[in-house]
Formats: structure tokens, C-alpha cells, sequence
């Protein structure tokens, strides 16, 4: 699904990814660790095709298909899914009618015509069920007032109502309580699926007691320096990243 090679990228003439070399199948779960300013959040804008970042040498495939030249828009139309590490407010647009946009905006580019009301009244019924939705939160304006969880688990939302090819859940643990962060990794696990692949990016072991990832990478200097299992997160807990730095790649 998602092939990456050599890829080297930066912002405004910094360089800070120097050689990703990543392989993301559909059906798995891989999480992406690493100490603050090792390239997590930049690798997960790059693939997400954030303009700000800049490609200067390697490639990101996706079903075979070269993003160079795709801007972020057809990329989320062609099936990929960013969670933000600090969802922004849009006041004055409610949950429902921002997730009605999304997915008709998602069908026109595929050349289909908008989902009727009452089936999209019955997928929203189905997925905020799904993930233990109030029905009153779908109707708020989108972020504005929400809690951390709130606006986390409005976001894990998003994801099951857009059905993603690939979903890049982008420190989506940040500023959870254990209540908070147990909603939502259910609600991802809920998710997962054969046809899906996920990408988490987190600091810390505790996410991934609650969605068992299948591959772990870390990154450190902009370099994927280790791989492993679930176990390689429970290890750097324990010893914390700095035994990692004369690594080579796993």
C-alpha cells in the first residue's frame, strides 16, 4: 500500500528526514517512536503531503502510484487519513455538516454523486454508536469547546465515517487521561481492518498497550535506526532512546 524509499525532506532549507526507507501493508499496524525532533511529525506531513515540507530526493508510492506532484486533497480523496496532533476550531460548523462536506466532497472526486441524506444520517447513527457517541456532540461546532478526548475521539470519528485506506494518527495520545485514551484506542481498534493500514506515532508505550501495533520503528536524526515488534516499544521504555544513537538500521 504505502512504499517509501530513500526519502530525505525538509522545511525551509533544514533538512530532517535523511533516508526513509518504510513499508506499510494493508492489514497492519506500525508505530513510529522517537525522541522529540527525530522527523515523526514531519514524516507523517510528508506522506500526508503537507506543502510547507519539502521532498529533496527519494519517493513516496501509495498503491503504486508517485505522490510528488498529488496535493493533500487528492491524496485524503485517494484514501489517506491524517489525525492532528492539535485539531484546529472551526466555529459555525457543526460535526455532522463538516463530516457531509468530507465524504461528498471525497465522492466527487471519484466521480460519484453525493450520498443521499437518510444513508448518511444512518452511517453517522452507525459510527458515533460505533465509538460511544453522544448524538448531542455531533451536532457542536467543530472543536470549538471540546476537551482534549472530545476533540481525539471526534477525530477517530472522522476516520470511521471517511473509511480510510491509510490512516496516520499523529501523536493522537497527547494530553489523554487513561479514560481518554482507552475511548480512543478502542475506537481504532474497532477500525482496523484487512483492507486498512494504520500508522501511529507516539512518545510513549502506553498507547500501544491499547492498540497493539504489528511493526515498531524508531526514528532518531531523521533515520529509521531500529524495527522490531511490540516488544522493541516495551524496551524503550525501559531504556529510553539514547542506547539507540549507534544503531544501524534493523
Amino acid at each position: 500500500m504505502l512504499k517509501i524509499k530513500d526519502l530525505h525532506a525538509g522545511v525551509e532549507g533544514n533538512e530532517i528526514l535523511n533516508g526513509i526507507n518504510l513499508e506499510v501493508n494493508p492489514g497492519e499496524v506500525h508505530a513510529i517512536m522517537g525522541p522529540n525532533g527525530s522527523g515523526k511529525s514531519t514524516l507523517a506531513s510528508v506522506i500526508a503531503g503537507k506543502e510547507e515540507f519539502e521532498v529533496t530526493q527519494g519517493i513516496v508510492l501509495l498503491n503504486g502510484e508517485d505522490l510528488e506532484d498529488v496535493s493533500p486533497e487528492e491524496r485524503a480523496h485517494k484514501g489517506v487519513f491524517m489525525s492532528f496532533q492539535y485539531p484546529v476550531e472551526i466555529p459555525g460548523v457543526t460535526v455532522t455538516n463538516f463530516m457531509k462536506t468530507a465524504i461528498n466532497e471525497s465522492r466527487k472526486a471519484r466521480g460519484e454523486k453525493e450520498m443521499p441524506a437518510n444513508e448518511m444520517l444512518k452511517q453517522i447513527r452507525q459510527k458515533s454508536e460505533l465509538l460511544d457517541i453522544d448524538r448531542k456532540f455531533l451536532s457542536r461546532s467543530l472543536n470549538e469547546g471540546f476537551s482534549g478526548g472530545e476533540k481525539k475521539r471526534n477525530e477517530i470519528f472522522q476516520m470511521a465515517m471517511l473509511e480510510p485506506k491509510l490512516a496516520i494518527l499523529d501523536e493522537t495520545d497527547s494530553g489523554l487521561d487513561i479514560d481518554a485514551l482507552r475511548i480512543v484506542a478502542n475506537g481504532v481498534n474497532k477500525l482496523r481492518g484487512k483492507d486498512n493500514a494504520i500508522i501511529v506515532i507516539t512518545h510513549y508505550q502506553r498507547l500501544l498497550e491499547h492498540i497493539v501495533p504489528d511493526f515498531v520503528h524508531v526514528l532518531h536524526e531523521g533515520k529509521i535506526v531500529k524495527s522490531g515488534n511490540k516488544d522493541l516499544a516495551l524496551e524503550l521504555e525501559e531504556k529510553g532512546y539514547d542506547w539507540l544513537k549507534n544503531e544501524s538500521v534493523a
